[in-house]
C-alpha cells in the first residue's frame, strides 16, 4: 500500500503595490513681478502654506480646478497658460503636470495670453449665470479646449446645459 505524504502549500507573498496618493496636489506659488500661479476656481479640502511664497492646495479625487501660471521678467510677460485639471481617482492614470502631484485628467490647456484671456472671459460669463465653474460639465471643458486648438469661437454655457449636465449625474 502507498503511503501518502501530507503536502505544504506556500503562499506566494500579495504583490504589494506601493502606496497611490489619493488626492491630487497643485502648488501655488506668488513672487511679485516674477510668478504667480493660483486658482482661478475650484474647492481645495485643504491648503497648506510652506512659506510666505508657496502653497499647496490639494483636491478631492473626480474634482475640478483651474490653474493660471503667469511669469514674467525683466522685460515683461514670460509665460502665460491656464489649465483646466481634473483629479484622478486612485490607481487611474493621469498625465503628468509640472506642479501637480501625482497627475491630472488634463481637460483644457490655454497658452498665451489671448487664448488665456478668451477662457477667462468664459468662466466670468458662466459665474454670471450663478454656476460654480467646477460643477460645470466636464464635457463642456473639453469641448472649449478642442475649440481653441482649433481657433474656432468658443462655445457658451447656458443654464440649460447646466441643468442637462445636472439631470445626467443624477441618474448615475
Amino acid at each position: 500500500m502507498m503511503q501518502l505524504l501530507p503536502v505544504t502549500v506556500q503562499a506566494w507573498p500579495q504583490a504589494v503595490l506601493p502606496p497611490r496618493p489619493v488626492h491630487m496636489r497643485v502648488s501655488l506659488a506668488f513672487v511679485e513681478h516674477r510668478v504667480n500661479v493660483w486658482l482661478r476656481f475650484g474647492q481645495p479640502v485643504r491648503e497648506t502654506v510652506l512659506d510666505r511664497w508657496r502653497r499647496v492646495a490639494t483636491f478631492e479625487p473626480n474634482s475640478v480646478c483651474c490653474r493660471v501660471k503667469w511669469i514674467g521678467n525683466d522685460y515683461g510677460t514670460a509665460l502665460w497658460q491656464l489649465i483646466v485639471l481634473q483629479a484622478p481617482t486612485p490607481f487611474e492614470g493621469a498625465q503628468r503636470i509640472a506642479g501637480v502631484a501625482p497627475g491630472a485628467h488634463i481637460l483644457l490647456r490655454a497658452d498665451g495670453e489671448q487664448q488665456v484671456k478668451a477662457v477667462l472671459e468664459v468662466i466670468d460669463a458662466i459665474e454670471v449665470l450663478g454656476v460654480n465653474p467646477a460643477a460645470v460639465a466636464v464635457t463642456y471643458w473639453r469641448t472649449v479646449g478642442n475649440r481653441l486648438a482649433a481657433r474656432q469661437p468658443l462655445p457658451d454655457y447656458t443654464t440649460e446645459r447646466h441643468a442637462a449636465h445636472l439631470a445626467r449625474g443624477a441618474l448615475r
